[in-house]
């Protein structure tokens, strides 16, 4: 791909975590003693690997990078710091190129704030979850509110973008409470917003305490009126939902994000990491091995832990744009849709559904000065999953 395209995404993975959250699905592994310097070799080393084949035809221009996990804020800084110089030698990296670092608000990684903004970060994203104590036990969080509170205080000295996460539709969870603990949160320090449903997922100590009986989430109706008034909590702070489960103060939304949403080139490095990138003219979808022990023995044999390369068809590559391009306000150009997919929008679509969700008032086409816009409505994004279940073909 010549290095005029699109910038690129990266995405660093780091698998481990303090301890395992109830509800988490995500890849990430609880060791006793974290191997740091092997970790470290192996994600240079397929860093690097797989730079060799994205640049050559010259090297791409970097957008971001983004250090998740897992939790990354567990790394020894000079590997953050060793990783960032890698990516900015291997590719060209913007002017404005956004790093982004995970943490959690526990007094031992908001220590290390200030080590990583050394290294080279220049946004963090703290996993807060909560404003109150009861509930952050629940979810087996290892800090306190007033931690997070103190979290947030040190990061606002540090840097000049922040995010933060919350988890929303807890057990008993009522509009009140949610009201004031999100407007406690907005008054605090934001400018970008990361909300998220609680969810029943397979294999999580949460689902065995539902299936139990012992563990019961709002029911639909509430959740959605939670969602509805986190839209105006936020927006009387002045951050706009830009995505399904993002706010942000204009101009500060997640770049790196916005590149998936926007079905972007992104190379995703270390344990279960993904990737769709453009080679040869023909977009691949990568996934690495899960597992943190034997991803480090693949790259440490061979310089990769990949362990599925495939290319998409048009069919593919229309459905997964649309699955991650709808959940933005912005929609979905049709134009654009055409040149990354190959296929026309109205191919990718029932026909009788996109009528039906259109008169309904579930999406939205316009006339814009990029030609015809694909979007959902405040009222589709409630419904999107069962929507795009429905309309992608």
């Amino acid at each position: 791909m010549p290095s005029d395209a699109a910038p690129l995404a990266l995405y660093i993975h780091w698998p481990f975590c303090l301890a395992k959250c109830p509800y988490c699905d995500f890849n990430s592994h609880v060791r006793d003693v974290i191997p740091q310097a092997r970790f470290a070799a192996a994600l240079r080393r397929e860093l690097a690997q797989d730079a060799a084949r994205l640049n050559a035809d010259g090297p791409r221009r970097l957008g971001s990078i983004f250090f998740g996990g897992g939790t990354p804020s567990l790394m020894d800084p000079a590997t953050v710091a060793a990783l960032i110089a890698d990516a900015t030698t291997l590719f060209t990296p913007l002017p404005d190129l956004e790093i982004t670092l995970e943490a959690n608000p526990t007094s031992v990684e908001a220590g290390r704030l200030r080590a990583f903004r050394d290294a080279g970060i220049n946004r963090v994203s703290l996993g807060i979850q909560s404003l109150d104590d009861d509930a952050l036990r629940l979810l087996g969080r290892e800090h306190s509110a007033t931690q997070a509170i103190d979290a947030l205080d040190l990061a606002r000295g540090l840097f000049d973008r922040i995010s933060f996460d919350l988890i929303y539709a807890r057990p008993g969870q009522s509009l009140p409470a949610w009201r004031a603990e999100l407007d406690r949160a907005l008054s605090l320090v934001s400018d970008h917003l990361s909300l998220y449903q609680l969810t029943i997922e397979p294999g999580t100590r949460f689902e065995g305490l539902h299936r139990q009986g012992l563990l019961a989430l709002p029911d639909e109706d509430d959740a959605a009126r939670l969602y509805e008034e986190t839209a105006i909590v936020a927006g009387r702070h002045g951050l706009m939902g830009y995505e399904v489960s993002n706010y942000a103060r204009p101009g500060a939304e997640s770049r790196h994000n916005l590149t998936y949403w926007r079905y972007g080139d992104y190379l995703g490095i270390g344990p279960g990491a993904h990737s769709r990138l453009t080679l040869d003219g023909t977009l691949h979808a990568t996934r690495r091995h899960r597992a943190p022990e034997p991803w480090a023995e693949r790259v440490e044999r061979q310089g990769s832990g990949v362990m599925q390369d495939e290319t998409l068809s048009a069919r593919d590559r229309a459905r997964e744009m649309l699955l991650m391009g709808l959940r933005l306000s912005e929609g979905i150009t049709e134009d654009r849709f055409a040149r990354r997919t190959g296929m026309a929008m109205a191919d990718a679509l029932d026909p009788a559904i996109l009528a039906a969700a259109l008169e309904e008032g579930y999406l939205l086409r316009d006339e814009t000065t990029d030609g015809p816009v694909l979007r959902a409505t405040p009222s589709g994004r409630l419904r999107l999953e069962a929507l795009l279940g429905a309309l992608v073909l």
